[in-house]
This record gives structure tokens, C-alpha cells and sequence, in this order.
């Protein structure tokens, strides 16, 4: 946690105050490298996201909140957060921020962590999930909300997904972004050097079902999901150990991507994982 102190409340009177940029008007692209190329800022929503991003170690640099919330849901918050500066202003100036008042009133900068290596993200992981280019906000953050839900040790994304960081992912997520181990991953032969067995989740015809008793006899696998419109990559598919399909009626021959890696990683969880199966 972090030291407590007495925050330094700015009244402020437009969104185009020094300080206030970082919640109003630059891009995500823009926040990532605002502080260096290593690490970056994101935002976090709403107190209970802002909480539990803290206790799983991240900076916090400034909140923006309305006032209601300074003595209120953000009280916490604030105490534990230190001497960062706590904008606040009329309501109807806060809410002029696209999407504000979906935040339950408080918005929080914090600093990335540095990237971790994919040895020290897989190092004890018997589970894992990899999400190969998906782009939409918010699949990533439901699919890292079933990931810490049904006990997916680690997400991996490969370099053309969405940043997990990205706010709306954040929002999605309700902060199971910072619960779950993650970072990107460049070549899927990192995989296999660490001897995780892939399953690619592809509608082929020579694919198995996600019941067969072979996936779950597997040490170290790795869930491997694509795009709802185009799907995995062919070499992907090509190259995985496994394709594995759900099986589905009424003529239905796909899911949503986060809907598909619920049921995925339910039916493929360590047995000892909820009892045995």
C-alpha cells in the first residue's frame, strides 16, 4: 500500500488546467508514453477499479473527482494515495469528460509497471490464455474478468491486440486487469520452449471437441482465441498442437469471443481446480 499524506485538493475551474490533461484530453496512445517508454500512465475508473488497482501495487500520480466524493467513496482513497493532487470542480465541468459519469464520480491516473518477461509471467502457470488480435475494448476486458474468475494463470496478447490497460478495457474488467498476470507475446514458439501444449480455438474440420479427456491431461496449456470476424490466423491454427472447437446447436457456428473463453476456460481448468472432474 502506499504511504498516507495529505492530498493537495485543486480547484479547477476548466478542463485545459496544467495537470488536467492527462483525464481530458490526451489519447491513449499519447498516455502510455507520457512518462517514459517503459512504463507510461493509464486511467482507472470508478473507486472500487481505482481500489483494487492499488492494492495490486500501482502508482497512483492524480485523481479527478467530484467533490461530493473527496469526504465520501473516494475518502479511502485519497488518505492511502499520498501528497498527489486531487482535482475537483463543478459537476457539470466534470461531466463535460466523455464517458464521466459512468465513473461512479472519481478518475485516477497511475503509472504502468514496467513489462514483464514472458518467463517471469508464465513461471508458475498451468493455464493460460492467449488472446491473438483482438481489438475490441471490451472483449479484452471481459475475457481478463473470466480469466481471474475461472482461474487462468496468465494472458498473453500478441503485439496487434488491444493494450489491457487501454480505460474502457480497465472499466470492463472491473480491474481484473490487475489481478491476472499479463504481457505480450511475440512468437508462439516462446510457448513451446516452456512446454505449454497450444489449443487453438478454430472451427476446422479436423478440430476435437473442448471436452475431449486429451486437453485436460495436459500439464501447461495455452488457450489460444482470435477474432470473432476473421478467427485465427491459418499458421496459427496450422501450428498448434490442438484446434479444438465447442460444440454448438441450432446451426450457431460461432460465439462471442469473451462468451467462447468463458466456456473455454471453465471446461479446461486443472482438475484440481474446484474439486475433480
Amino acid at each position: 500500500m502506499h504511504q498516507k499524506g495529505i492530498a493537495r485538493i485543486i480547484e479547477i475551474q476548466s478542463l485545459q488546467e496544467p495537470g488536467v490533461e492527462v483525464f481530458a484530453t490526451l489519447t491513449e496512445p499519447q498516455l502510455r508514453n507520457r512518462l517514459n517508454a517503459d512504463q507510461g500512465i493509464f486511467i482507472a475508473e470508478s473507486p472500487k477499479v481505482i481500489r483494487v488497482a492499488l492494492n495490486a501495487g500501482y502508482e497512483p500520480l492524480a485523481l479527478l473527482c467530484e467533490r461530493k466524493h473527496i469526504e465520501g467513496d473516494a475518502a479511502d482513497i485519497i488518505d492511502s494515495c499520498g501528497n498527489i493532487p486531487v482535482y475537483t470542480g463543478e459537476r457539470e465541468l466534470l461531466a463535460s469528460l466523455t464517458g464521466y459519469t459512468l465513473t461512479r464520480g472519481v478518475l485516477c491516473a497511475m503509472r504502468r509497471k514496467t513489462e514483464p518477461t514472458i518467463q517471469e509471467t508464465l513461471r508458475n502457470a498451468c493455464r493460460i490464455c492467449v488472446i491473438n488480435a483482438v481489438c475490441d475494448t471490451t472483449n479484452i476486458g471481459a475475457i481478463f474478468r473470466c480469466a481471474a474468475a475461472l482461474d487462468i494463470d496468465a494472458v498473453l496478447l500478441t503485439r496487434d491486440s488491444c493494450d489491457p490497460l487501454n480505460r474502457r478495457a480497465i472499466r470492463v474488467s472491473m480491474g481484473s486487469v490487475f489481478l491476472v498476470p499479463w504481457t505480450w507475446l511475440d512468437t508462439y514458439e516462446q510457448l513451446h520452449d516452456m512446454g505449454f501444449k497450444t489449443a487453438a480455438m478454430a472451427l476446422t474440420d479436423d478440430s476435437i471437441f473442448l471436452s475431449d479427456p486429451i486437453l485436460k491431461k495436459q500439464d501447461r496449456l495455452a488457450i489460444i482465441m482470435g477474432t470473432e470476424g476473421d478467427g485465427l490466423p491459418k499458421q496459427t491454427i496450422r501450428d498448434a498442437d490442438y484446434v479444438v472447437r465447442i460444440p454448438m446447436s441450432h446451426q450457431v457456428d460461432s460465439l462471442n469471443v469473451a462468451a467462447a473463453a468463458a466456456i473455454a476456460f471453465w471446461e479446461l481448468k486443472k482438475q484440481n481446480n474446484y474439486g475433480s472432474t
